[in-house]
């Protein structure tokens, strides 16, 4: 799959957003190893903290499917900012993909590509937890 097209999967995901306090819609689509795509997008709840971001509702998803391997993600919002993980976001793509290569892409189509490595460096997972 190319770039273009996983951007364009989460950029039609990103129209179903459910984002009535901050109007920010965002989709997200993650391609897993085997070539399978899920999508997610941002759900806004009035209890801030039960938000869930587009990426976390992709990942979602795909481990509900029983997805655990994952190649990139494409990240879009409409704005004219490129869409990046939030810190949570990070964490939880690095839990499931080190390696992950994300797409991060604005509402004009334009995208640049960062790996996990550069977006979470110095990175905490299941590797440093010694009783697993």
């Amino acid at each position: 799959m190319t770039d273009r097209k996983l951007i364009g999967l989460a950029s039609e995901v990103m129209a179903n957003s459910y984002s009535p306090y901050s109007r920010y819609k965002v989709g997200a689509a993650i391609e897993c190893s085997d070539g399978t795509v899920f999508t997610g997008c941002n759900i806004e709840n009035s209890a801030f903290g039960v938000t869930m971001c587009a990426e976390a509702s992709a990942i979602a998803c795909a481990v509900s499917a029983g997805q655990r391997k994952f190649k990139r993600i494409a990240i879009i919002a409409d704005g004219s900012s490129y869409c990046l993980p939030c810190g949570t976001c990070r964490q939880l793509l690095y839990e499931f993909a080190p390696d992950l290569e994300v797409l991060s892409a604005r509402s004009d189509g334009r995208y640049v590509s960062y790996s996990m490595g550069a977006l979470l460096p110095m990175a905490f997972g299941k590797d440093h937890i010694s009783n697993l």
